[in-house]
C-alpha cells in the first residue's frame, strides 16, 4: 500500500489560494446542508392544504425528506469512487448542476408525489457534491494544516444549519413554500462560477481497474437497507414482512459486497482499512451520533411550532444556538485534541450530546424557552468536538489519493445513521404518541380516527375541522406528544452513550507530537495498522 504523498506534491499556485478554495468548497457544502435545514421549518407549511401548501400527509412529508436521504446515502460511496477516478472537480460541477436543476423543479411541484421525485433528484446531485468537497480539501492543504481546514469545513456545516431555518422562516413569511427550494439556484450558479475559476482538479493517479460488480452491489445494498429502514419508520412496525424482507435483502447484498471486495484483486475499497480500530471507531461514532441527533431534531420542530406555537421564522431563530456553537467550536476543536487527545475530546462530546438529549425530558408546554436554547447550544458544542476529530482521523487514515473514498465512507455512515435515527426514533415517537392519544379519540368520527392518531399535526388538523368540539383534543394532543418526545429523547441518549463507549475504547489518547513524525507513519494506511 502506498504511503501518503509528500506535501510538496501540492503546486505552489494552488497552495497560495488554498483558503479561497476552502471558501468555495464551503459554499458548495452550504447548499446541501442548507436545503435540509430549510425544509425542516417548511414541513408544517407544506402539510397545509393548497394554495398555502401541498396538503402533504405525514407519510408524504417523511418521504419528501427520506427520498433525498435514500438516493444520497445509496450513491455516496459510488460518487466518492467516481471522484477519485474521473476527477473531483468534474464530479463536483456535475453534482451542483443536477442539484440546482432538482431544486428548481421541486420549487414548482404540483403535488406531494412530484416533490418527492424532485427531492430524489436533488439527493442524486448532493451525493456527488458532499464527498468531493472534503476530498478536494485534502488535496490542497498540507498535512499539518488539514485539521484546521477540516475544523473550518465542519464549522461551515454549523453556519448552514444556522442560516437554513432563518432563511426558510423569512422566505415563508414573504413568499410561497417553493421559495425554500428556489433559493438554492442562485447559490449553485455562484458556486459553479467560483469553482471553475479557483478549484484545481485532482484524482487518484493509480485507480486500477474499475469494479462494476462492487459498485452495483454497494448501491443496491444501501438503497434496499435504507428503504427498509424508512418503510419501517413509516409503518411504525419493523416486524412487518415487507420491512424485514427489504432490510434483510439489503444486509445480504452488503455482506456479498464485503465478501466480493475481500476476494477481488481490484476492489472498490480495500477492506483492510477496517482493520484499523481507530478508523472503524471514528466511522462508527459518526453513524451513532447522527442516529441520535437526526431523530431528535426532527421532532424538535414540532415541539416549537405545534406545542409552543412559534412561527417558522421564530423556530429558525430558536435553532441558532445549535449552529452558533458548531461555528464557534468546530474550527477550535483541533486545539482541544492537541491538548487532551482524540479519545478524551470525542468521548466528552458524545457524553455531552447524551446529557442534552436526556435534558429534553424536562421540557413541557410552558418550560422557559431559554432552557431549550441552552440545550441546543450545548448540543452544538458536543457536535463540534465529535465531527472535527473524527473527520481528521478518517481522512488522515487513508492515503491522499483515496480521499474521495474516505470522505464517501464517512458521509455514507452519517447518512445511514441519520436515516436509521429518523426511521427508528420516528417510529418510537409515532407509537408512543398514538398510545397516548388513542383514548381521547373516541369522539372523533370513525373514518378519520386512525389518521388523527398519526401525529400531533394530524390530531390538531382534525380538531380544527371539528370546530368547538375539537378544542378538547388540543390539551391531550400536547400531553401525548410531550410524553412521546421524552421517550424518544431517552432512546437517543442511550444511543449516544453507546457511541461514547465506542470512542473511549478505540480512539487514540493524547498525542505526544501533534500529528507529526511517528504519528504520520501510524496513520498512513489502515492496512499497515492491521499488519
Amino acid at each position: 500500500m502506498t504511503t501518503a504523498v509528500p506535501d510538496s506534491r501540492i503546486p505552489e499556485a494552488v497552495h497560495r489560494r488554498r483558503w479561497a478554495i476552502l471558501g468555495v468548497l464551503m459554499l458548495s457544502l452550504l447548499i446541501v446542508v442548507l436545503d435540509n435545514s430549510i425544509l425542516n421549518v417548511a414541513i408544517k407549511t407544506i402539510s397545509t392544504p393548497a394554495p398555502t401548501g401541498l396538503g402533504a400527509t405525514q407519510s408524504e412529508l417523511e418521504w419528501a425528506i427520506n427520498a433525498y436521504t435514500l438516493v444520497f446515502a445509496g450513491l455516496l460511496f459510488t460518487a466518492g469512487l467516481l471522484g477519485d477516478r474521473l476527477g473531483r472537480k468534474k464530479v463536483l460541477l456535475g453534482g451542483l448542476v443536477v442539484f440546482g436543476a432538482g431544486s428548481a423543479l421541486a420549487a414548482f411541484s404540483g403535488s406531494p408525489g412530484q416533490l418527492i421525485a424532485f427531492r430524489a433528484l436533488m439527493g442524486l446531485g448532493a451525493a456527488f457534491v458532499m464527498p468531493a468537497t472534503l476530498a478536494v480539501l485534502m488535496n490542497v492543504f498540507e498535512r499539518d494544516e488539514q485539521p484546521k481546514a477540516i475544523g473550518i469545513w465542519a464549522g461551515g456545516v454549523g453556519l448552514a444549519i444556522a442560516i437554513g431555518p432563518i432563511t426558510g422562516g423569512v422566505l415563508l413569511d414573504h413568499f410561497w413554500w417553493g421559495s425554500v427550494f428556489l433559493i438554492n439556484v442562485p447559490i449553485v450558479v455562484l458556486a459553479l462560477v467560483l469553482m471553475l475559476w479557483l478549484v484545481p482538479d485532482s484524482r487518484d493517479p493509480n485507480p486500477g481497474r474499475i469494479d462494476p460488480v462492487g459498485v452495483v452491489l454497494s448501491v443496491i445494498g444501501l438503497v434496499l437497507l435504507v428503504y427498509g429502514i424508512i418503510k419501517g419508520g413509516q409503518l411504525a412496525d419493523f416486524t412487518d414482512a415487507t420491512v424485514l424482507a427489504t432490510m434483510g435483502a439489503g444486509l445480504a447484498v452488503l455482506v456479498a459486497f464485503v465478501v466480493f471486495e475481500k476476494r477481488s484483486d481490484h476492489p472498490s475499497i480495500d477492506m483492510n482499512y477496517f482493520k484499523n480500530k481507530v478508523f472503524s471507531a471514528a466511522i462508527g461514532a459518526i453513524g451513532l451520533v447522527f442516529f441520535a441527533l437526526m431523530g431528535v431534531t426532527f421532532f424538535s420542530v414540532f415541539y416549537t411550532q405545534s406545542v409552543r406555537g412559534y412561527s417558522p421564522l421564530q423556530t429558525g431563530l430558536l435553532m441558532l444556538p445549535l449552529a452558533a456553537a458548531q461555528l464557534i467550536f468546530a474550527p477550535r476543536a483541533r486545539l482541544v485534541v492537541d491538548r487532551f487527545g482524540n479519545k478524551a475530546t470525542t468521548t466528552g462530546g458524545m457524553l455531552l450530546i447524551a446529557a442534552m438529549l436526556g435534558a429534553f425530558t424536562v421540557l413541557d408546554a410552558d418550560t422557559p424557552i431559554w432552557l431549550l436554547e441552552v440545550i441546543f447550544f450545548l448540543m452544538g458544542t458536543g457536535m463540534a468536538h465529535i465531527m472535527t476529530p473524527t473527520s481528521v482521523v478518517i481522512m488522515q487514515a487513508l492515503p491522499r489519493e483515496k480521499a474521495g473514498s474516505a470522505s464517501a465512507l464517512s458521509n455514507t455512515f452519517r447518512q445511514v445513521g441519520g436515516a436509521l435515527g429518523i426511521a427508528v426514533l420516528g417510529s418510537v415517537l409515532s407509537t408512543a404518541y398514538r398510545n397516548g392519544i388513542e383514548s381521547h379519540l373516541a369522539a372523533v368520527p370513525a373514518g378519520v380516527r386512525h389518521t388523527a392518531g398519526e401525529s400531533i399535526e394530524a390530531t390538531l388538523g382534525v380538531a380544527a375541522k371539528l370546530g368547538p368540539r375539537g378544542d378538547a383534543l388540543v390539551g391531550p394532543a400536547n400531553d401525548a406528544f410531550l410524553h412521546a418526545m421524552h421517550v424518544t429523547a431517552l432512546c437517543g441518549a442511550g444511543v449516544a452513550v453507546v457511541g461514547a463507549l465506542v470512542v473511549a475504547l478505540f480512539l487514540p489518547g493524547r498525542p505526544t507530537e501533534p500529528q507529526r513524525g511517528a504519528e504520520e507513519q501510524e496513520l498512513v494506511t489502515a492496512s499497515e495498522q492491521g499488519e
